[in-house]
């Protein structure tokens, strides 16, 4: 197999290996005399070893002067993997696979000046993989799938006047700047090619690693840290943006009211000063109606209502509407969507008696457009887009989750999710293309996310937790992050992988939480927990430079 060219003709021209009939030659025939192990070609001073593995040969003349190990299968290195041939000033390994290299696996070479480790798969290097070697002269670790290099991997490396790290994923954050500081140490600085270049964070693609300055490489650990809590209970919580001024609509089912939310400039603190006195309301909907706020306010008790800001913010709420007289019981969720060109507002209603009802905006009010199934018991709905079309979930006690899709003019039942009865609400996001919902179940084991695949929803993905009614993906900072609310346990806070995957980030100690929503107040960032037996918390989206 042939040679990378950058290392034959380094080979060749710098006079290391001889030629043999035209062709170089580890030596200076082709197959010697003495001892020499199968897959091998070896001579008294140079062995060349081709399509083996199970570790380092053993049986090599001892006073080899050059190894070259081709698609040689090795799991790892352990220390002294070469302490048997101490004469060795050339070492390759090439082509083939090499799962790590372990502290001291080159101890007592102290004559090596040439190591290439190349086209090897190689994804871990320990921190004093390279002791000894105090006669280094040329380093390669071209090709392989090194994403870091441990810090002070080439401490005492004296002599090291080349360094090849081209073609690794390179993640160019913190743990690199110890490299770029040694680099700038070196009396004669590599071309910026052979330093490598970055394949992630984004923001540093394709750079190569030379041109970058330690303090560009950031390592930056998000974090949610509680900044105030708030003197009451709450149940839903809904985000409001009017006049580029950010709200949240806070439903106080224990004080009987709707609270809405608000930043305190001059306080640096959050405040619910207008209130909307109602009956048990279980959800406190606002919406953005021109220049006008509207909150749709769903109680138990009383009727579900309409309301209207009389004026700008902080003026009072008047009684607008009337809701549903007649279609909703025992309302329960609320949500809206823009189709068509038309708004459209659905409540999910609970009672064993009532109707989930999709209503229209027109004529300067919300009027009923489609009754959704009968006698269910419907806890929640999801507005979403599905395959370029509209849709929408509806989530019951009774049944398996019903997906709708819109035909223009009404929606149309589609199908369900199977496997998964008793859900008490969907919520969805994108991520890589696709539509992802997180399901919640009180009673099961684990909350579910799942996937569209073109005609139903089908799992990906199991998080273990009980007692949650809670399961929500947001943005926050920039970030992706999904909230799993507990009851009986620290709620999690997961970070939205790229594949739509949850990774583990953070506890929080929200008690019983019902909704998670995410506030701006200037250049901050703020996540507000509603908790429906304890103090409302707002934390703080805290981010910091963890590199050293």
């Amino acid at each position: 197999m042939a040679l990378p060219l950058p290392l034959l003709t380094l080979l060749i021209f710098g006079g290391i290996l001889p030629v043999f009939g035209g062709i170089p030659v580890f030596g200076g025939v082709p197959r010697g005399g003495g001892a020499c192990p199968g897959g091998c070609d070896c001579d008294r001073d140079s062995a060349w070893c081709r399509g083996g593995g199970g570790g380092i040969p053993r049986g090599l003349p001892p006073r080899l002067a050059t190894l070259s190990l081709i698609r040689w299968d090795i799991e790892a290195l352990p220390e002294g993997s070469f302490r048997h041939l101490p004469a060795l000033t050339l070492l390759l390994v090439t082509s083939g696979r090499l799962g790590s290299i372990g502290d001291g696996a080159f101890a007592g070479l102290g004559a090596l000046e040439y190591l290439f480790i190349e086209d090897t798969e190689l994804g871990a290097i320990a921190p004093t993989a390279l002791r000894g070697l105090r006669g280094l002269l040329f380093l390669s670790l071209a090709n392989n799938r090194l994403e870091s290099l441990p810090r002070g991997l080439f401490q005492d490396l004296g002599t090291l006047t080349q360094l090849d790290l081209r073609g690794n994923p390179f993640r160019c954050d913190c743990h690199l700047r110890w490299l770029l500081r040694w680099l700038g140490t070196r009396p004669t600085p590599s071309p910026p090619e052979g330093g490598g270049r970055c394949r992630e964070p984004p923001l540093h693609r394709d750079t190569p690693l030379a041109l970058l300055s330690p303090r560009q490489l950031q390592c930056q650990r998000h974090e949610l840290r509680l900044f105030q809590s708030l003197p009451f209970s709450s149940l839903g919580a809904e985000p409001f943006t009017l006049g580029g001024h950010p709200g949240v609509a806070l439903a106080q089912p224990a004080a009987g009211a709707c609270a809405l939310l608000e930043w305190d400039q001059l306080g640096g603190r959050f405040r619910a000063p207008t209130i909307i006195n109602s009956s048990s309301p279980v959800a406190c909907h606002p919406l953005a109606v021109g220049d006008t706020l509207l909150v749709v306010v769903a109680q138990l008790g009383g009727g579900s209502w309409v309301w209207r800001r009389s004026g700008g913010p902080g003026s009072p709420f008047v009684r607008h509407q009337s809701l549903g007289s007649g279609h909703l019981r025992r309302p329960h969720a609320v949500a809206a969507a823009h189709l068509g060109g038309h708004l459209y507002l659905g409540v999910a209603d609970s009672s064993k008696g009532g109707t989930s009802t999709v209503f229209r905006w027109a004529s300067g009010g919300f009027y009923p457009h489609q009754t959704l199934r009968p006698w269910r018991r419907d806890t929640h709905l999801e507005f979403l887009e599905l395959g370029g079309r509209a849709a929408l979930v509806v989530c019951s006690t009774a049944r398996r989750p019903l997906v709708y899709r819109w035909s223009g003019s009404g929606f149309v039942p589609h199908t369900d999710i199977p496997h998964v009865p008793d859900v008490y609400a969907a919520k969805h996001f994108r991520a890589a293309g696709g539509v992802f919902l997180c399901l919640t179940r009180f009673l099961g084991d684990a909350k579910v996310v799942m996937r569209w695949e073109g005609s139903m929803f089908r799992e990906v993905q199991q998080v273990p937790a009980r007692g949650s009614l809670v399961f929500q993906p947001l943005v926050l900072a920039g970030h992706r992050y999904v909230l799993l609310g507990n009851d009986f346990a620290p709620s999690r806070v997961f970070r939205l992988g790229a594949t739509g995957r949850l990774e583990p980030a953070q506890d929080l100690p929200a008690p019983t939480p019902r909704a998670f929503v995410p506030v701006t107040a200037g250049h901050r960032h703020f996540l507000l927990a509603t908790s429906f037996k304890g103090a409302t918390q707002i934390y703080a989206h805290v981010t910091e430079d963890v590199g050293t």
